[in-house]
């Protein structure tokens, strides 16, 4: 291990996360203090959720929800946001590598590039009730959690901000004031140098004060190789006759310096990520609790390759003609504070805060040595996506005052507010051939400050019209301000005074040959009202049914050249059913739904008719319309736990008077002639949402065998199916398409007798498929043929870990 990251092993190793029962199936409740025992299994049916900001049981409460367990984030390795959906209906996870973000999809829902400092999701992240802008660093590395909750469709009436198509909730393990001294631990060992380690540890200080404290460390070796230059370059003679047959000075002919590629360093996706949390819990009285935590998280890595679907002749998939090093820097810290009042027996008064600083850069080569050059100048390209540094600061306050007990009327009220202040500076140079070209095109786009303010009000109430008929109304009001100020985009000028050579970090591009191409001063503030209604009724003790009615929504704002785009609105109709079998053992929730969005944002790299570039954004006209079912089955007995998580969407078809562009895209059909922008456009309309497929089943079983000395020996498989899917809302052939695959992953775990620790070996992606998360397509090849490229979910990965309970 590095010596850096020392001070993150103080409690030995990893967490095998003590927390509720996974509802979609899976473990008993296990004691904070104690190694999870499967001879004591409580019923699916008792599994608590917050999804209503009041505690109540998953059975009954009539939300689409997945609620996940620490155990059972544990074995699924799941490591990151993207990791969590193969585990919930419906939820995709996709990766940008130049900015080396995560972005999710919900019910065919989201937004690909909401990767910088305008954009934002459809699917809403929070850590411990603090909205988190950034999925990437949201719960860092899921350290320590107690478990996750995925509430499916819009969650604006209590969630709020950026929650249109859903909700990702992550709890983490609190201090236990009562428990004693105890911790839990893992290390780790798999293919590709990959090594682990995660601790957590439990402070009792007095008795009405605790603390907790938890670390992690991860890493691998990257999984794309450098392909080697010599053999692919033609030789030097060749490389001069296509200079001068492309019109070339044969006084400034140059040969390929081969030494431009890289060949050694760190590797494209690479892990190296650590973080720690420290957390406090003051409870002076029965009447008053209040959590508070430290967050730092750090990224190491590197971004992920956009790897050729189909690789060149002698070329391992795995690899790739690089010209731009590997580089990702980013660190997160949040603080996070919640105060909770029991003010009476009626009555609650809750106060939830957070501060986060995420900063970050990293270099990124786009280009992805798809055109190998012919000469220093001709037919390859050269582009670096640098992010010199990228900056948001977020801070949210809201208050919550709720009705408790047993009420005809359960009622909470609250009031939210929300700021961000964000900055970055990112250059994009573009060299014909190979970096000692001519310049094809430069930009500098330096965004000094982009302020975001959310304020809101909002109540709901939930009228017991009997003893097992209950009306649930709220509406939230939401005002958002986007500012945009001193936002500049510079554009190479193509003077000849100025050397043709790429723009360095330090450089100011007013001094090496650059023009201010658009000005991005701007304002937008607009209010909006979101709203829900639902019917839920009891079938028994044991089923509930519900129907329901809810919108989200998302604010517009500002973009390149200071324009507007217009909100988008969701309206979302659902009926649900929530079944207990089997005195709890068993259970059964299923939802369908009909979504009408308006409005849909597109946003992608563009060029405008001045030849500049920059992010556009616009709205889909018409009505986009997703509809589809959903489907979760539990099984849990004390040696056997199984479930099945099903998604269908037939329907996800976009709206109409749509002409799209994006650079990622090589488009054939020009622009209509009232377009704003020159690249060649494709009309959408009615074109399927990407990221949707048909089908997907994911499907998992463990069994326990007790061994004669009294330890527990536990197989467990996990498959997931997916139907084909688009991966660009273009549907641009093959190459814009993941086929229907099959992924499966394998564990082997024995647990000793007095449950102090385990040895668990795995397997995953065993048939080591290659899946893609998302497609571009931009290269057009000598033969006429577009080059498509993609980034993947990585390859069959396995190893060993060791965890332990004291």
């Amino acid at each position: 291990m590095k010596l850096r990251y020392s001070a993150l092993y103080i409690a030995m190793a990893a967490v095998l996360a003590s927390g509720a029962v996974h509802a979609t199936g899976q473990e008993a409740d296990a004691a904070p203090k104690n190694a999870p025992d499967a001879s004591k299994v409580k019923t699916l049916a008792s599994v608590q959720v917050t999804a209503t900001k009041r505690e109540t049981p998953l059975q009954k409460t009539p939300v689409a929800i997945s609620a996940i367990s620490g155990d059972t984030l544990d074995k699924e390795r799941v490591m990151t946001v993207q990791d969590i959906t193969r585990l919930v209906p419906g939820l995709q996870g996709t990766s940008e590598g130049d900015h080396g973000v995560v972005t999710l999809t919900l019910r065919g829902i989201g937004n690909d590039s909401a990767k910088t400092e305008y954009a934002d999701p459809e699917v809403a992240t929070f850590v411990d009730g603090v909205y988190s802008p950034r999925a990437e660093a949201a719960a860092s590395l899921l350290l320590d959690m107690d478990g996750v909750e995925v509430l499916r469709g819009p969650q604006g009436t209590l969630w709020g901000r950026n929650s249109t198509a859903g909700a990702i909730s992550f709890t983490t393990m609190k201090p236990d004031i009562n428990g004693g001294f105890y911790g839990n631990g893992t290390i780790e060992a798999g293919n590709y140098n990959q090594s682990g380690v995660r601790a957590a540890v439990n402070l009792p200080i007095s008795s009405t004060f605790a603390m907790r404290v938890a670390a992690v460390h991860e890493q691998h070796d990257g999984y794309v190789d450098y392909q080697n230059p010599v053999g692919q370059i033609p030789t030097v003679a060749q490389q001069q006759a296509n200079y001068l047959a492309s019109g070339g000075d044969p006084a400034s002919f140059q040969p390929i310096d081969t030494n431009l590629f890289v060949q050694k360093g760190k590797k494209y996706d690479a892990q190296d990520q650590s973080a720690y949390r420290v957390s406090a819990r003051w409870k002076p009285s029965d009447s008053f609790v209040w959590d508070l935590s430290y967050e730092d998280f750090k990224d190491r890595g590197t971004p992920n390759m956009n790897l050729m679907q189909q690789p060149r002749p002698g070329q391992k998939f795995w690899s790739a003609l690089i010209d731009t090093a590997p580089y990702l820097d980013r660190t997160s810290r949040s603080v996070r504070s919640r105060m909770d009042w029991t003010i009476n027996d009626d009555m609650e008064l809750s106060y939830i805060a957070g501060y986060t600083r995420y900063s970050g850069k990293g270099d990124f080569d786009q280009d992805g040595g798809v055109n190998v050059p012919t000469s220093f100048t001709t037919n390859g390209s050269y582009q670096e996506d640098r992010t010199n540094f990228s900056n948001y600061v977020s801070s949210s306050h809201e208050f919550d005052l709720k009705s408790t007990g047993q009420n005809t009327l359960d009622w909470i009220l609250g009031a939210y507010y929300e700021h961000e202040n964000n900055n970055i500076r990112f250059d994009i140079p573009i060299m014909n051939g190979t970096q000692q070209g001519t310049v094809g095109w430069q930009g500098s786009f330096i965004q000094p400050e982009e302020r975001v303010t959310s304020t809101a009000a909002f109540g709901q109430a939930t009228w017991h019209m009997n003893d097992t008929w209950r009306l649930t109304g709220g509406v939230r009001w939401s005002h958002d301000k986007r500012e945009n100020r001193g936002g500049i985009n510079w554009g190479w000028g193509y003077d000849p005074a100025f050397p043709q050579q790429p723009i360095s970090p330090g450089e100011q591009p007013g001094d090496v040959g650059f023009n201010i191409s658009q000005h991005n001063d701007a304002t937008y503030s607009k209010s909006k009202p979101t709203w829900l209604v639902r019917l839920d009724h009891d079938m028994g003790s044991n089923g509930l049914v519900y129907a329901s009615v809810s919108t989200g929504y998302k604010s517009g704002g500002t973009q390149d050249g200071g324009a507007l785009y217009k909100p988008e609105t969701l309206t979302n109709y659902e009926i649900g059913a929530k079944f207990s079998f089997l005195g709890g053992h068993m259970t059964w929730n299923s939802a369908a739904y009909y979504e009408v969005f308006k409005n849909y944002q597109l946003s992608a790299p563009v060029t405008y008719p001045d030849g500049t570039h920059g992010l556009g954004f616009s709205n889909v006209g018409g009505e986009t319309k997703v509809a589809g079912f959903e489907s979760e089955l539990a099984y849990q007995q004390s040696n056997d736990r199984a479930n099945l998580v099903l998604s269908v969407i037939p329907k996800k078809k976009l709206g109409t008077e749509k002409y799209a562009a994006s650079n990622d895209y090589y488009v054939p059909t020009a622009c209509p002639p009232e377009s704003t922008i020159s690249n060649n456009c494709m009309d959408i309309s009615g074109n399927d949402l990407p990221h949707a497929p048909d089908l997907s089943l994911t499907a998992i079983y463990e069994h326990d065998f007790v061994l004669s000395n009294g330890g527990r020996l536990t197989p467990r498989v996990s498959a997931q199916y997916q139907s084909a899917q688009w991966l660009s809302w273009f549907n641009f052939g093959a190459g814009d398409k993941q086929k229907a695959y099959t992924r499966g992953d394998l564990s082997l775990r024995y647990t000793e007798p007095n449950e102090k620790w385990y040895v668990n070996a795995y397997v995953q992606n065993v048939s080591d498929g290659k899946v893609k998360s998302s497609a571009a397509g931009s290269t057009l090849l000598a033969n006429g043929t577009v080059a498509f490229t993609s980034q993947y979910l990585p390859p069959r990965t396995y190893g060993v870990q060791v965890g332990f309970w004291f």
